[in-house]
């Protein structure tokens, strides 16, 4: 290696592509201080080409001063023992791997745990934060800020919050994806052609965020809309019956303890 890199980031998938288009974008990192390594070195070679940043070889990052990890926590074990090198930082994106997991295999305290969300291909993810003292004096933090920032807004949690997190915002689309799905279905059902239904159900849901975001309570946003004897209210009586609530509080439940179930695999 020529040249020592700013970041080496391991995993370029969606998310891991996302972020190295955000970074350069916004010019966190000029693309040449900026290394990528994959499972498909073909793959890497064409990234690394049409970015400008250097592709490594896989297993190979000597010279980097810091990591963004971006695989399944299930294949972290495994790589641990080539990921781990002297003097480097580390910023972590792997689903219930904890700090000390990350430090105890990497041995370093210089670990940042970072969890964002699919939005990052589009510049609005929501990322949360969290790192060691350790992590924070060594700048690592503030690189981590400055990489996510670049797709999206950034949170400092602790880590106690991460679990969750995961299983509400991080898993978000997911959901999102569902209720924009079924509201298509029904109108389909009701003889909406199903391209239409399915572009005005995503930009139902793309507006109502925005007006989300402008009140103090969703619960206000509800009220706006739902006229005395009108249609609003006649379909929020469905969905209290059918329990909407608690179907959406289990959900974020049942994801919150599948990300704590994945931190347990990798003690």
């Amino acid at each position: 290696m020529l040249k020592r890199m700013k970041l080496a980031i391991v995993g370029v998938g969606k998310l891991g592509l996302a972020l190295l288009e955000g970074v350069i974008r916004q010019e966190v990192l000029a693309p040449q201080e900026i290394g990528i390594m994959g499972r498909t070195q073909s793959k890497v070679q064409a990234i690394a080409e049409r970015t400008g940043t250097q592709a490594l070889p896989p297993g190979d990052l000597q010279g980097a001063e810091r990591v963004l990890i971006c695989l399944k926590p299930q294949m972290f074990q495994d790589a641990a023992a080539w990921l781990a090198q002297p003097d480097t930082g580390y910023i972590s994106t792997m689903a219930g791997v904890k700090l000390s997991t990350l430090s105890r295999h990497l041995h370093t305290e210089r670990v940042v745990r970072a969890m964002p969300n699919l939005a990052a291909t589009l510049g609005l993810s929501q990322t949360a934060i969290a790192s060691p003292q350790q992590a924070e004096s060594g700048g690592d933090v503030s690189m981590a800020r400055q990489l996510f920032a670049a797709v999206g807004q950034t949170y400092d949690l602790p880590e106690s919050l991460f679990d969750v997190f995961t299983g509400m915002s991080a898993s978000g689309p997911g959901y999102a994806a569902i209720i924009a799905e079924s509201l298509a279905d029904g109108a389909v059902r009701m003889g909406m052609p199903r391209a239409l239904a399915q572009e005005l159900a995503a930009r139902v849901l793309l507006s109502s965020g925005q007006l989300l975001l402008q009140r103090e309570h969703p619960g206000l946003l509800k009220d706006e809309v739902s006229s005395p004897g009108g249609t609003t209210i006649a379909g929020l009586e469905v969905l209290e019956t059918s329990g909407i609530r608690g179907i959406m509080m289990s959900t974020v439940v049942a994801a919150t303890q599948r990300s704590q179930e994945l931190g347990r695999l990798q003690e």
